[in-house]
């Protein structure tokens, strides 16, 4: 099955999203609502040994954060310090979509033995089906935005994302039993964590993305606890015409057009100015990209 029109309920909001939602999730949103931020990530744009680099517009300049990372973290790379530095820019709250594999609207992904871990290609408990596609690498660092904006050291994310050919696994006709493009990792002591995964597809109604949800613990994501954070991001307009020329994204190739930045239901309001990665590679290499989340 292709996604040759948006699913009816797909995307539709934060205050759809609310009432499907258990009163425990629903509750665990609220509650880190008002204490949250993030900033578009900040990798270096350029171009380095023939590969294609695309990088995010930067957001407004924040007011600068004192905070340094955790007494015995490890040594903040530049990218970090600079996240530190520029901290304070907002990242929306966004919809979880019909398809989250939490529990929230009923497959519970989180409660599989398997699912942390950082290559997320592959079904898990119980399946092997591995997503093909053009190889992506994302990073994520969350910076505790209440404390000084240190490194958030063990916080979870739970992400996912559409194959490449906009099909969610789980849901989707003939991916019932699969799981793939699904994981949950633990922040290390510089609030980080690195997926390995495939470019995800294009389909009518939204901009390419991917989804994520952060928990206060591994425990807590793992148990279906209390969310901090639900939001996406955004992939750029370069990558995504290059890596929807490669075989097996055809569909991607002709559904991406239709649906720009601006007319996107979820980023439109402001561009994703600040959930937009920054990233670099190639279709015939593979991609990276970055986001900074604080939190």
């Amino acid at each position: 099955m292709t996604h040759k029109t948006p699913h009816p309920d797909h995307d539709r909001g934060l205050e759809f999203d609310l009432t499907t939602l258990s009163r425990r999730r629903t509750l665990g949103l609220f509650f880190g609502a008002g204490t949250m931020a993030a900033l578009a990530a900040c990798t270096p744009s350029g171009t380095t040994n023939g590969s294609t680099t695309t990088a995010a517009t930067s957001p407004p300049a924040a007011a600068p954060a004192s905070g340094t990372a955790s007494p015995g973290a490890a040594t903040p790379s530049s990218t970090i310090t600079r996240a530190i530095a520029e901290c304070g820019a907002e990242m929306p709250d966004e919809t979880a979509g019909p398809f989250p594999g939490d529990g929230s609207n009923g497959p519970n992904v989180l409660e599989a033995s398997g699912v942390v871990r950082s290559d997320i290609k592959s079904s898990f408990n119980g399946s092997t089906t591995t997503a093909e596609g053009v190889p992506l690498k994302f990073t994520l660092t969350l910076l505790d935005n209440a404390n000084g904006c240190k490194a958030l050291a063990g916080a979870a994310v739970y992400v996912w994302h559409c194959d490449r050919e906009g099909r969610y696994s789980i849901y989707d006709s003939g991916l019932e039993g699969e799981n793939f493009l699904r994981g949950v990792q633990e922040a290390d002591a510089n609030g980080q964590m690195t997926f390995t995964t495939v470019f995800p597809g294009a389909y009518n109604g939204r901009w390419p993305h991917i989804h994520f949800e952060v928990f206060e613990s591994m425990s807590n994501a793992t148990n279906a606890g209390q969310i901090l954070k639900v939001s996406q991001i955004a992939l750029t307009e370069a990558a995504c015409t290059d890596a929807y020329a490669a075989p097996g994204y055809e569909t991607s190739r002709q559904n991406f057009p239709n649906t720009t930045l601006a007319t996107d239901n979820v980023f439109g309001d402001d561009g994703a100015i600040y959930q937009l990665a920054t990233m670099s590679g190639s279709a015939a290499e593979g991609y990276t990209a970055s986001l900074n989340v604080t939190i």
